[in-house]
């Protein structure tokens, strides 16, 4: 555009939480890597009490990442051949593809037109004979309506797992996610809003016998008290690595102070961008959203997207094919889905970040007006 200079915008900023969390992992980092104790051990079990008190539950299995939770605790729970299972459509593939690893059957539902997040009505239209669980995702950081599942579920006898990859700290009604269901799976993948140095997840509950399954089958069928070659159930090898643990206790500790950053960025964006031609996802007055992302929608959003990367704004598009339509999954899928396709088309993550200024938010906030305001294409409803 003319060869305007404009200041560069990141999407995240790894470095920038690194650097302030470094002070409080270091001493304990360099002693795990000197003393060589990688596995398992005090600082797995540390961490893994902190994030079941963080969340409200009872208990926290620490495993190897967010996918291997979600598919861990479906077996845990009993969810195989057969049955099904209901997954909002718009959600990242690892949510019904744990399903399909679990041997069961994704249900694919249509979520809400204004939070983009699995409703009851959406819930109870998915609800077959066959139905024995509902994934419900807490996306972009925020709970749906927890009230509203939990009776719909309650009523069809479903077993109600969280897929809580994006929504650390997210509550619904003043209660964390992790609280809600038979058990809530975590991610810590690095750009989460708790982030490891690699790869990492939990799975959170308050039953102490979905735990301990867990536990086993995530530790090559091993149960708590037996021997390194005693193997009770046949399980895998997905364990949370004692470096990873240290990381994520040190970063828990700013993890609120984080959440405020993200909310009082977000607020700045909400106002600099009043009036213009976005919808923004609505909040519900009940939840309390931890902005792991801030997604607008827009017309035209992959012309749009690149004008912001013409001047130096990184944006992100979470998703571009909602998952019924995946090329491995449309076997599952046997209706049209018409706001998760639409969001789809339309969706538009903006840069986001705990260390992000007023003047970043300012730089993102004048290119896409000027980018919405240039557009000479079709208007595309947004709704």
């Amino acid at each position: 555009m003319g060869g305007r200079k404009v200041s560069a915008v990141p999407f995240t900023n790894l470095a920038a939480t690194t650097r302030e969390a470094w002070p409080l992992i270091e001493h304990d980092y360099l002693a795990c890597m000197n003393d060589a104790n990688y596995i398992g051990g005090a600082a797995v079990q540390s961490f893994e009490h902190d994030w079941a008190t963080y969340c409200g539950a009872h208990f926290a299995v620490g495993v190897a990442n967010g996918t291997d939770a979600l598919r861990l605790a479906l077996t845990a729970l009993g969810i195989g051949p057969g049955d099904e299972v209901i997954v909002p459509s718009n959600t990242f593939i690892a949510t019904a593809a744990a399903v399909v690893h679990a041997g069961a059957i994704p249900r694919f539902a249509d979520v809400s037109e204004e939070t983009l997040l699995l409703t009851p009505d959406t819930l109870r239209e998915a609800i077959t004979t066959r139905t024995r669980a509902v994934i419900v995702v807490h996306l972009y950081g925020q709970m749906p309506d927890m009230t509203g599942l939990l009776a719909v579920a309650d009523d069809a006898g479903l077993l109600v797992v969280e897929d809580a990859a994006q929504a650390h700290g997210a509550e619904w009604a003043g209660l964390r996610a992790g609280s809600f269901g038979a058990a809530a799976c975590f991610s810590f993948y690095p750009g989460k809003n708790l982030g490891a140095f690699g790869d990492a997840g939990a799975v959170v509950t308050n039953r102490q016998e979905v735990a301990d399954r867990i536990r086993a089958l995530a530790n090559h069928g091993r149960s708590h008290d037996s021997s390194h070659y005693q193997h009770d159930i046949l399980g895998e090898n997905s364990r949370l690595d004692a470096l990873q643990a240290i990381v994520l206790s040190g970063k828990l500790a700013l993890l609120e102070k984080w959440t405020q950053q993200r909310t009082a960025a977000v607020s700045t964006y909400r106002e600099s961008l009043k009036g213009a031609d976005v919808q923004m996802i609505e909040v519900n007055p009940l939840a309390r959203h931890v902005y792991h992302l801030f997604v607008v929608r827009v017309a035209d959003r992959d012309w749009v997207r690149q004008e912001l990367s013409d001047r130096g704004i990184q944006t992100g598009v979470h998703y571009p094919t909602p998952c019924h339509l995946q090329s491995p999954l449309q076997r599952y899928a046997d209706r049209s889905l018409p706001v998760s396709e639409r969001a789809a088309q339309q969706a538009l993550s903006l840069p986001l970040f705990p260390h992000m200024t007023d003047e970043h938010i300012d730089t993102v906030c004048r290119a896409l007006r000027e980018a919405l305001s240039q557009t000479s294409r079709t208007e595309v409803s947004l709704c």
